[in-house]
């Protein structure tokens, strides 16, 4: 499974899971593009280029769409997101708005843009990557889940649209997933806790969900579209 003179566009590359799919690209000598939202400056260790965009910002998801005009990928992956967590009756509408600007508006604008070059090329792979949250929901998550609702939404609905031109659209939502940001909100304990919630009794790694992203982007994914694939060790169907 080589992905040598394939250009990916990976949102969201510097850290957790969007980090661990740039490496899995690179292994398979793919040529990548990865944005990022902070100050640090990033080796060309799990990405070839690196460019910062903030999607909180109309005028930066903007810019971003003409790179992916100039870079043209023949894969696009949407990671950035962001969550933030109010019991639903103390949402209020800027963060709403602002969650599905980046967790929404952006990825819709930027499969846009990729969606031009790959039905040139007939050929081309979309991955967004959603949230077991897109699936069920729970308290404090109205924001959130609704998002990524959505984001499962637009997925389908570039996969209805594009297949026939032989881009495939998926999601993966992925559970509990032992990132170092998990780590940082969660403590030990509060870990051990969730993963007993969960049937395979562990939280997933980054990696986990990467191989199979990189599978779902491959020539060798040729019937899969439109889906919304989670990967949670059985936690929303068990």
């Amino acid at each position: 499974m080589s992905f040598k003179k394939k250009v990916v566009f990976i949102t969201g590359a510097s850290r957790g899971i969007g980090k661990a799919i740039a490496k899995e690209f690179k292994k398979k000598s793919a040529y990548v593009i990865g944005t990022h939202t902070g100050n640090s400056k990033f080796k060309k260790l799990t990405c070839d280029e690196w460019h910062k965009f903030d999607f909180s910002k109309k005028d930066q998801i903007l810019d971003c769409k003409k790179l992916i005009n100039k870079v043209k990928p023949h894969i696009l992956i949407n990671n950035s997101g962001i969550n933030l967590k109010k019991s639903f009756e103390n949402i209020n509408e800027k963060d709403f708005l602002n969650i599905h600007q980046v967790n929404v508006l952006a990825p819709m604008m930027l499969c846009q843009s990729a969606l031009k070059v790959m039905k040139k090329n007939k050929w081309g792979r979309i991955v967004n990557i959603a949230s077991i949250w897109s699936k069920i929901s729970k308290e404090q998550r109205g924001s959130y889940s609704a998002s990524k609702f959505a984001l499962d939404g637009l997925t389908l609905s570039i996969a209805a649209e594009y297949s026939k031109y032989n881009i495939l659209a998926n999601c993966i939502s992925p559970g509990f997933i032992n990132t170092d940001l998990t780590k940082q909100i969660l403590s030990h304990s509060e870990r051990t806790a969730i993963s007993k919630t969960i049937p395979i009794k562990r939280m997933g790694e980054a990696d986990e969900i990467a191989k199979f992203v990189l599978w779902l982007s491959s020539e060798e994914n040729t019937y899969i579209s439109g889906q919304n694939i989670a990967i949670d060790g059985g936690f929303t169907r068990v």
